[in-house]
């Protein structure tokens, strides 16, 4: 596994906290009683602010739960990966980085023993340069 399958998890995690925060935006804009300002002249009539989001809503509900599946996936084969690691200091910074997704710097706070962030690092990559 290179570096950037062991970095999908985090990206799908950022993908899944901003259709979350997609979703709650429109939700308050659609029950939200207050008047937008646009510049736009005022054209009276009833308009159902509810139902031109509501589509879109379900659309976004429906990718996060897409997006969800494929971060459960995606954990169980990085924790299979990490498991067949015979080291057990390497299967601990690769679960701390890849998994728990912390820095380097705390990854080498957590490990201790005198590593600094730019020794565990290396170590990281030697072995997956490696492997």
């Amino acid at each position: 596994m290179n570096k950037k399958e062991l970095s999908q998890l985090y990206y799908l995690n950022r993908e899944i906290e901003q259709l979350k925060s997609r979703i709650e935006e429109l939700e308050c804009i659609a029950v939200s009683d207050t008047s937008r300002i646009t510049g736009m002249p005022h054209v009276t009539g009833i308009s159902d602010k509810v139902g031109r989001y509501v589509a879109e809503i379900a659309d976004l509900k429906e990718l996060l739960n897409l997006n969800l599946k494929k971060c459960f996936y995606e954990l169980n084969r990085l924790n299979r990966y990490i498991e067949s690691i015979d080291d057990s200091q390497m299967r601990m910074i690769m679960t701390l980085r890849y998994v728990n997704e912390l820095s380097w710097r705390q990854i080498a706070f957590s490990i201790g023993g005198g590593n600094t962030e730019d020794s565990i690092k290396k170590l990281a990559y030697r072995y997956l340069k490696k492997n």
